[in-house]
């Protein structure tokens, strides 16, 4: 961000090339969405950012998020008697706006199928991966948005993750100057989605930076 804060959001089981790829030697925090495979078994990584830092990494989630990180990495909240390296992470439960490093990020809950899980809001950017269904109650949180990323994973319907064309009616009524549409699957193909796009919208990349 414009002020050197370095949030992560989730911890991908690439998050180690990822990190190589950009030159990441710092992260302040780690917001996480939920605790599905492909958000968080990236975790073990985060001890290489202790290494660097000297210092526990603050994560942030909803309470069944958090519930289900210390079940799925016991290693890391239980006593060690063998030894050797965990990652160190301080967890905090997310019940409303918080601060890192002086922004403020909301959180914005969304649906994935049945499951109530977080977007993040921070100034005029929005992050909603994983979204199938935006409650009623979420829609104000998202009103004036610059940027917008959003789930769009295909054009077949599917029942945790917007369509293409659903998630263009997601920002459509946000009207949000600029959106990326993410968690795109093969069915995709980027030079010819991105053709049949309107103007705003393009399927978002490896490597891409935005500025907020």
């Amino acid at each position: 961000m414009g002020n050197g804060v370095r949030v992560l959001v989730d911890t991908t089981p690439d998050l180690r090339s990822q990190a190589l790829a950009i030159d990441l030697d710092r992260v302040d925090a780690i917001l996480f969405t939920h605790c599905h495979a492909d958000h968080v078994m990236g975790l073990d990584e985060v001890r290489r950012f202790n290494v660097l830092q000297q210092a526990a990494v603050p994560c942030y989630g909803d309470a069944r998020t958090l519930q289900e990180l210390r079940r799925t990495f016991a290693y890391i909240f239980e006593p060690q008697d063998e030894g050797g390296g965990v990652p160190r992470i301080h967890l905090y439960p997310v019940q409303g706006p918080f601060s890192i490093g002086g922004e403020t990020f909301i959180p914005v809950p969304v649906w994935h199928g049945r499951r109530a899980i977080l977007g993040f809001r921070v100034r005029d950017f929005a992050y909603l991966t994983d979204c199938s269904g935006i409650p009623d109650e979420s829609w104000p949180l998202l009103e004036g948005l610059d940027t917008l990323a959003v789930d769009a994973l295909r054009h077949r319907p599917h029942p945790t993750h917007f369509t293409v064309k659903q998630a263009l009616e997601v920002s459509g009524r946000l009207g949000a100057r600029r959106t990326w549409l993410t968690h795109i699957c093969h069915d995709l193909p980027h030079a010819a989605t991105n053709a049949t796009l309107p103007a705003g919208v393009e399927l978002a990349h490896d490597g891409l930076v935005i500025d907020i």
